[in-house]
């Protein structure tokens, strides 16, 4: 059975760059040798990702790209923006507006500090509701 994660955005060092949550979730899936796949909302939020996953940590390496590369296959974490297709795998951290298709085991989703721009993550966490899975809320 597939599994939803949300990670709501809390603590001050989040709010104040939400992307650190992101990489963070990234070095915990590489730490557990699991591919990821992160669909950014767009160009920009993809290349920033890449920017931050090269520095976040002076003694981590997260070995990562943006998708098209040769190494994709290989590459632990992929990110994609949404003009670039994105390869099937297991987990998936969903940046987007709407919720990830059927064909993954673990979903990871990014909730806003902010109230106002959760309204996403509520209609996300009820189609995947609709679909069988029942969504974690864990807060960070």
């Amino acid at each position: 059975m597939p599994r939803a994660d949300f990670y709501l955005i809390d603590k001050p060092r989040f709010r104040a760059e939400p992307l650190r949550l992101v990489c963070e979730l990234a070095k915990k899936a590489y730490a557990a040798e699991q591919m990821l796949v992160i669909l950014a909302r767009d160009q920009a939020q993809a290349e920033a990702i890449d920017d931050l996953l090269w520095a976040f940590e002076d003694d981590a390496f997260i070995p990562h790209q943006i998708v098209g590369g040769d190494e994709d296959e290989l590459t632990a974490v992929l990110i994609a923006p949404p003009e670039l297709e994105a390869p099937a795998r297991p987990l998936v951290l969903n940046l987007r507006d709407e919720p990830v298709p059927e064909g993954f085991d673990r979903v990871l989703e990014v909730v806003p500090a902010d109230p106002a721009a959760r309204d996403g993550s509520r209609a996300r966490w009820k189609a995947y509701k609709a679909r069988g899975i029942e969504p974690a809320k864990h807060d960070m």
